[in-house]
């Protein structure tokens, strides 16, 4: 069997349902539609009297419930019985190519393996294999721990970006699984309508060759003058990949693993292929054509437009220009990498204003310390900027008085690596990888504590 620990991944042992019905099987990324309890009470109509993952994962709607720690164990039971019941298949060793056709039409693919989480850093600057994204809220990673703790399976919904312009790895394994003629070990509907799915086994040495391949290549070109080489990025699950290096970690303290001076934890002996070393994951190129990046715009409440914009502009550099029509500006900032439309209402007149920048960079982690600056020079609290989606609510909320709207120009892929690589991880709320029903849905599973 092939060794790719130098990608920092590893060929893992997949639990699939034995007769699996996906529309009711598979459910949505537990951290969507956290403000939508009709949402999550429908999935429990449609899943109702079936084996589905609903029932071994905890829908983050309702992880400040007061039944938390009822529900949590009823999950860990769930799956015990999952186990002992024989819902699964025998586990067998292999990556898994998918393609994944969402309710848009956009057809997304993909790559299932695992992850060393000994590979996988969330700490700003860090030069690991598999680096974060965004910034990692440490508030957030307990709640979390408590789930994975001691879980006897886990069910991914973590999406890593592989900087891969050429489609070598993923799309280029899907060419080869297919011109195989090996037959899917799953196909089907995803529930409430949110499009369908198809998976395809690769485990035979021919298909392993084409992986182990490509991901040299990809190694080779993102290995920077110091030797370092930026494998992976987090794209999504952010949070669920640093909770499993937390527990992972924690694992490794409690039987003897001693915590050094750059805050890693060495790996005990009798531990170095421990279950809770890995973690199950997607790879996605960023290149592929079904993966929509979005901007999330930002809209800011009881701040004087005009000095924003100056201290914006004093900052990044470049030009202000009035533009006369919303679509106009729209228009403009979407052309462009490096500009940002402002909204705002100024004596009962609509103003849209267009600053055109020289930035380089991914234009969101240029301006976001801007803002947060700006704001504590004016004493603003957290409440006065909110995080929004679509160019039709950045006007509209520009239209309200006291309301300045920032629209955010378009997700420049082929930067992506290169600034995550210089400047770190990008702010919080970033960019949003296609819509909530466009999210992984949960689907294969990987055993994790006996």
């Amino acid at each position: 069997m092939k060794n790719f620990s130098k990608y920092g991944i590893s060929i893992p042992e997949i639990l699939l349902p034995k007769n699996i019905e996906t529309a009711t099987w598979s459910v949505v990324a537990c951290d969507q539609f956290t403000q939508d309890r009709d949402y999550w009470k429908n999935v429990e109509k449609t899943a109702e009297g079936k084996n589905s993952t609903l029932n071994i994962i905890l829908p983050e709607v309702y992880l400040n419930d007061a039944d938390k720690p009822a529900r949590i164990e009823k999950v860990k039971k769930t799956m015990a019985e999952y186990i002992s019941n024989g819902v699964f298949e025998n586990p067998k060793k292999e990556f898994i190519y998918i393609e994944r056709t969402t309710a848009y039409g956009r057809v997304r693919h993909g790559l299932m393996a695992a992850i060393d989480l000994d590979t996988y850093e969330w700490k700003p600057f860090s030069k690991a294999l598999i680096r974060a994204t965004e910034a990692t809220i440490l508030e957030r990673i307990p709640p979390r721990m408590e789930i994975r703790r001691g879980a006897p399976i886990e069910s991914p919904h973590i999406m890593l970006l592989v900087n891969d312009p050429d489609r070598l790895l993923v799309e280029g394994t899907g060419d080869a699984v297919k011109a195989s003629g090996v037959k899917p070990c799953y196909d089907g509907k995803l529930m409430h309508n949110s499009g369908s799915i198809t998976g395809w086994p690769v485990c035979s040495d021919d298909l392993l060759d084409k992986v182990e391949g490509a991901m040299s290549k990809i190694a080779a070109k993102n290995t920077d003058a110091d030797g370092d080489v930026f494998m992976f990025a987090v794209g999504d699950g952010n949070h669920s990949l640093a909770t499993a290096k937390a527990i992972w970690d924690e694992v490794k303290l409690n039987n003897g693993g001693k915590k050094l001076e750059d805050g890693t934890v060495t790996v005990p002996q009798g531990f170095e292929n421990h279950n809770a070393r890995y973690a199950l994951i997607e790879i996605v190129n960023i290149f592929d054509t079904g993966l929509t990046f979005e901007p999330i715009h930002r809209v800011l409440f009881k701040i004087a437009p005009s000095g924003l914009i100056d201290a914006i502009k004093a900052e990044l550099g470049g030009s202000v220009t009035e533009i006369a029509s919303k679509q106009e500006l729209s228009d403009k900032v979407k052309a462009s990498n490096a500009s940002f439309g402002f909204v705002y209402t100024e004596n009962g007149s609509q103003k849209y204003m267009l600053l055109e920048t020289p930035v380089k960079e991914l234009a969101v982690a240029r301006i976001q310390p801007v803002i947060d600056e700006y704001l504590k020079t004016q004493n603003a609290d957290k409440e006065q900027i909110d995080y929004i989606h679509g160019t039709d609510e950045v006007f509209r909320l520009g239209a309200k008085e006291e309301t300045v709207s920032i629209l955010l120009p378009p997700v420049a892929k082929d930067s992506f690596f290169a600034t995550i690589n210089s400047r770190g991880p990008l702010p919080r709320k970033s960019f949003s990888m296609g819509e909530a029903d466009e999210k992984r849905f949960y689907l294969e599973c990987r055993k994790l504590f006996d």
